[in-house]
């Protein structure tokens, strides 16, 4: 069997805002802005090097916007990652330093909650699994 997570829904309330934030502010890959059916408007948007997007829209879910929280995204460098972030304009937490592993977090304009992970130094992944 196999099983691939390729798409998350984001819950938000303002669908041009949202879009405007992830890819402007955190410069996700639109990959399709849609309307199949009246009133159910899908846009979908890929992290860069990502192999899951997430989606956002309207007519999809009845989460509430912002209440997703604890979205990850690993990135090899955090440090530098937030430089980016903050100076497209995204508010990035400071970096924590979390037993060997980076941490930095940040929300899109509904309030959901993300996540960005420095990818874990070898030794620190080897600690853990010894």
């Amino acid at each position: 069997m196999e099983m691939r997570l390729e798409v998350v829904q984001v819950p938000v309330s303002d669908v041009d805002r949202a879009k405007a934030f992830y890819t402007e502010k955190l410069g996700f890959v639109l990959d399709h802005d849609v309307e199949h059916v009246p009133g159910m408007r899908v846009v979908q948007l890929t992290p860069p090097g990502s192999p899951t997007s997430v989606v956002i829209g309207t007519g999809m879910t009845s989460m509430a916007p912002g209440s997703l929280e604890g979205l990850q995204l690993v990135v090899p460098d955090l440090p530098a990652v937030r430089t980016e972030l903050v100076e497209r304009g995204a508010g990035v937490s400071e970096v924590q330093d979390m037993g060997g592993v980076l941490f930095a977090h940040f929300t899109d304009p509904d309030g959901n909650r993300w996540v960005l992970q420095g990818a874990t130094p070898p030794a620190v992944r080897d600690a853990h699994t010894a």
